[in-house]
């Protein structure tokens, strides 16, 4: 039975999340309903990552198996043709190998949160970005955001609904860039606990605003308490902007 690699890209504004649920409509269901359409086949798409509701992505990554060998091109043109009017779009088809998981066989996820630091609210990007109205030092939020790099016990940034099994993680990145009136948070590592990036940018705000010192952040990720953790981000200016595979999964 062939496997093949989706790269896809959404909008995450009026799904409840990545994944398949009873309350509303996701990205894993429309995903699997145009599959349907065009296969006849009732098939799992498994992600790579389960992103919130309101996330969106840019480079989301998942694999599927199909009892029929297809061009990877037609099962693109074919999954956009039923996706539509859906804000989701498959970018890429690729056939891989059998033991390659879309979840599993990821070496790194890359993000990006994107602050629109102005008084004026946004306009076009208003489903898009976090408006934050008081100005913002971005320098001063890279180099405290130095702090949370590497590997860490990070359980004052983790969700208290987080199921993973511990909260040591490794930051790979963490780097504050403004560009005009936007603040640009990138970051990346193999994995990130439940509402680890909006938690980490949440508290990178209080940096900026002249509220904590990097000293404060530090010390926040040390004591290891939810309760030291900033407000958590909106979900709304958070990408999933791509996925990384160590080896060449092709087959």
């Amino acid at each position: 039975m062939p496997r093949y690699k989706l790269t896809i890209e959404y909008d995450g504004t009026p799904f409840v999340g990545w994944q398949r649920q009873a309350n509303g409509l996701s990205i894993q269901e429309v995903l699997e309903s145009a599959l349907l359409a065009f296969t006849g086949e009732t098939r799992v798409v498994h992600g790579a990552g389960r992103t919130d509701a309101g996330v969106h992505a840019r480079g989301q990554v998942a694999h599927i198996d199909l009892e029929r060998d297809w061009r990877g091109d037609k099962i693109r043109e074919a999954m956009n043709a039923h996706l539509r009017p859906h804000p989701v779009a498959v970018l890429l088809v690729e056939k891989v190998a059998d033991d390659f998981e879309a979840r599993f066989s990821a070496t790194k996820r890359h993000y990006l949160y994107r602050i629109v630091n102005r008084r004026a609210p946004p306009t076009v990007a208003r489903d898009a970005v976090w408006h934050v109205k008081r100005k913002l030092d971005a320098g001063a939020m890279h180099e405290a955001a130095q702090r949370l790099i590497g590997r860490h016990d990070f359980s004052t940034f983790r969700a208290a609904e987080c199921q993973a099994n511990s909260p040591v993680r490794t930051l790979d990145m963490l780097h504050v860039a403004r560009n005009g009136d936007e603040i640009d948070i990138r970051t990346c590592a193999r994995s990130f606990l439940h509402h680890q990036v909006r938690s980490m940018v949440g508290s990178l705000e209080h940096v900026g605003s002249g509220k904590w010192t990097a000293d404060d952040l530090e010390g926040a990720l040390h004591a290891r308490d939810r309760a030291r953790c900033g407000v958590v981000a909106p979900a709304s200016g958070l990408f999933l902007m791509g996925v990384d595979y160590g080896e060449q999964p092709f087959s």
